[in-house]
């Protein structure tokens, strides 16, 4: 009998102490919750992938809003991991939690915020092309809904000819990219003309996800002098896979911005992320605090280009590179 009442009093102990964990979590998360519904203003972040540059842009907008509004503005960021399924999810959460604005970074992100509220403002940052992501043709400069933001677009021919420079006497020059990024396949798209203007022989090699870019890499190298890999998010995720690949191959690759020229590329003509991320965080700022009309205003483009190289990579394949080229800090 009194192992059974010893017994009896334990576990009634037990249930106590679980229960009182249990009240306090919850009150840790309303507490929580509180916090950051206490700001002025809500804003749902949607960042398609973590890699240098969209992390960059998210930064950047980050510290214009924290820099104009401080404790008045509230900054939920979701990274979806690549999915764009995911995206939709982080997009329909926002859209039910009512915040006042969404930032989409990257094209998939902005797809599904788009397809989520025609009525929330969305502001979006390091898309190539607005016309193609969101399939609107006649393209004057504002969307004409409820999107802006700022384009991530260095001048693909001043790529085709920076490639030129560095590579003249090469024939085949092979693109790869992921298919399932619209704005991939419009870049590849504009850069083949410029690249055949300069006597190239152009193919594209496309992967449909990031299971196929070893095998894809490998036979754009075996087919081609040089590789162009444009700003696509599949492939900055994946860049030190490329980059094992075509190193072994000895072929170089020019990239589409600084992210993946860091981690495969020879030589960018690259903007600042940040920049172009901090530009949209001033666009958000305006439509928050002054009521601007997101329909009504135009897409902002990086007005600055650098050239540069990385030296890493330019060392181990023996390439010289010109003096007006900046080296990417490697660390």
């Amino acid at each position: 009998k009194l192992i059974s009442i010893a017994m009896a009093s334990a576990l009634a102990f037990g249930l106590v102490a679980c229960g009182s964990s249990n009240t306090s979590s919850s009150s840790e998360t309303a507490q929580t919750t509180d916090s950051a519904t206490t700001a002025k203003y809500n804003v749902g972040v949607i960042q398609l992938v973590q890699h240098v540059a969209l992390d960059a842009a998210t930064e950047g907008f980050e510290a214009a809003l924290k820099e104009k509004l401080g404790d008045e503005v509230s900054i939920t960021v979701e990274n979806a991991a690549g999915d764009s399924p995911t995206c939709s999810t982080i997009a329909n959460q926002f859209t039910s939690e009512g915040v006042d604005l969404i930032m989409a970074n990257a094209t998939p992100a902005l797809q599904a915020a788009q397809a989520a509220t025609d009525s929330i403002p969305i502001v979006a940052t390091s898309i190539t092309d607005y016309g193609t992501a969101l399939s609107i043709e006649d393209w004057t400069g504002a969307t004409g809904i409820n999107v802006t933001g700022t384009a991530d677009l260095a001048p693909l021919d001043g790529q085709a000819q920076m490639l030129n420079e560095l590579f003249p006497d090469v024939k085949n020059v092979g693109i790869i990219y992921c298919s399932a990024e619209p704005n991939s396949v419009y870049q590849a798209s504009k850069i083949t003309e410029y690249l055949e203007d300069y006597g190239y022989t152009v193919t594209e090699y496309t992967f449909s996800d990031s299971n196929d870019v070893a095998s894809v890499t490998q036979s754009a190298c075996d087919g081609s002098d040089v590789l162009y890999v444009p700003t696509d998010n599949t492939a900055a995720s994946c860049a030190e896979t490329i980059n094992n690949v075509a190193l072994s191959a000895k072929t170089p690759i020019v990239a589409g911005e600084e992210g993946i020229c860091k981690g495969c590329g020879i030589a960018t003509l690259s903007i600042s992320y940040y920049d172009i991320g901090y530009a949209a965080g001033l666009m958000a700022y305006d439509i928050l605090v002054n009521g601007a009309d997101p329909s009504t205003m135009d897409i902002q483009y990086a007005t600055d280009f650098t050239k540069e190289y990385n030296p890493t990579i330019a060392s181990e394949l023996g390439i010289d590179i010109p003096d007006d080229y900046v080296a990417i800090d490697m660390e």
